[in-house]
């Protein structure tokens, strides 16, 4: 696959010859819009003249590239087209007329001030998959609020079940985007596979709040059915215990405990002390629960008289769950990416950057991971496939309609 002309390559590719026209910003569409690129759609990503997917300003740290915009924008073609002009608008129609997908997350009401709603698009194409991302739908008293992902986290009640008992947090990385960008995968996938046996599009919404929600089924059916809020554990477990980071001689280390033949084993044979698997107090989850402060003492009391290595290997060697606490340099070097060959190098506009393969992987087809486009680098070669001719095209950019 050349990097010019993502999406065109091999046919092993999931979705080669699909291709995705994407109104985008920020996190939760590019999300989504990045995993279809990988799985081998052409990504024709619509930009503003001048300032670009605002993501691109965010921060310069990536070689002089934002990093957000490095980590959720490769592959995909920069078209940046100004759609305050009449042109402009048009230019984007004949572009999505000739698209499988058209995602957009604009500001509420926006697409439909373009003459981009579902209904005006599928008029034309009814084969046509549209996907409107919103943060709280088209209905409802949120419908036009702004939608941030921190914002999302509030309403939704994310950041009351997230930190310390002492202090709400929200999550250390964009959660509601991530969890809405993945509905947007998940989403059009299902779409193009329905189209294969009925030959019609899909319009589709999917929003930040719906999709947070979602994700908090496990606090949400507590606090309907057994009427309590679910409190703030940190690295703890409000259903499950041990579950925490317990001290070592030079360190600490995670250790999760799901069943009671779980922990059975961590103290039979990590701890060696059956006194303690037979304590009256923590024969059961349920109990152990009622006893957390206590248990967690007493587990912490015995791990902390172990080596962090040592202790490490007998809680692999009994099947008990356990795991380091990385922070992102731990990450960076982990074994589990290198000894996998999980690293990539892909190109950007100020040179080659580590990348990580997609999560989701083909035995028989590497997904693609293509280069990290410049602002409107690909607006020449799409209307060159639209027939638009090379004087036209240059006329657009004298007038500002096409960067």
């Amino acid at each position: 696959m050349t990097p010019d002309t993502p999406g065109t390559g091999d046919s092993a590719l999931p979705l080669a010859g699909i291709r995705v026209v994407s109104l985008e910003q920020a996190v939760a569409a590019p999300l989504g819009t990045r995993h279809l690129a990988d799985l081998g759609a052409e990504v024709i990503k619509i930009e503003r003249v001048g300032e670009g997917d605002f993501a691109r300003a965010y921060d310069d740290t990536v070689n002089g590239v934002a990093s957000h915009f490095v980590w959720l924008n490769r592959g995909k073609r920069s078209v940046a087209l100004d759609l305050k002009t009449e042109q402009g608008r048009a230019l984007l129609a004949r572009i999505i007329d000739g698209a499988d997908v058209f995602v957009q997350n604009l500001a509420p009401g926006a697409a439909a001030r373009l003459g981009l709603d579902t209904d005006t698009l599928r008029g034309r194409n009814p084969r046509l998959v549209t996907v409107d991302l919103s943060g709280y739908g088209t209905s409802g008293p949120h419908a036009t609020r702004k939608a941030y992902d921190m914002l999302v986290q509030a309403e939704t009640g994310l950041v009351s079940i997230t930190g310390t008992p002492d202090h709400a947090a929200k999550t250390g990385i964009p959660t509601s985007d991530i969890a809405a960008g993945m509905y947007v995968l998940t989403s059009v996938l299902s779409a193009l596979f329905r189209r294969e046996r009925t030959g019609e599009g899909a319009s589709i919404d999917v929003t930040m709040f719906d999709a947070t929600a979602e994700w908090l089924g496990h606090p949400m059916y507590v606090a309907m059915y057994a009427g309590r809020q679910l409190p703030r554990m940190g690295l703890s477990h409000a259903a499950i215990a041990p579950y925490d980071a317990y001290p070592t001689r030079d360190g600490e280390v995670l250790i999760g405990v799901q069943n009671d033949r779980g922990w059975d084993l961590l103290c039979r044979k990590v701890l060696d002390d059956e006194a303690l698997a037979d304590d009256p107090r923590f024969l059961t989850n349920l109990l152990r629960v009622q006893h957390r402060a206590e248990c967690d003492a007493e587990v912490g009391a015995r791990t902390a008289t172990w080596a962090t290595g040592d202790l490490e290997q007998r809680l692999a060697e009994a099947g008990v769950a356990a795991a380091q606490i990385n922070d992102m340099a731990g990450l960076i070097a982990h074994p589990q990416l290198s000894e996998r060959e999980r690293w990539r190098e892909v190109q950007t506009e100020t040179g080659p950057v580590q990348a990580l393969l997609p999560p989701m992987t083909y035995r028989d087809v590497e997904l693609v991971m293509g280069d990290v486009p410049a602002l409107g680098q690909h607006s020449d070669a799409v209307l060159a496939d639209l027939g638009v001719a090379e004087d036209e095209v240059a006329a657009l950019r004298v007038a500002g309609v096409i960067q």
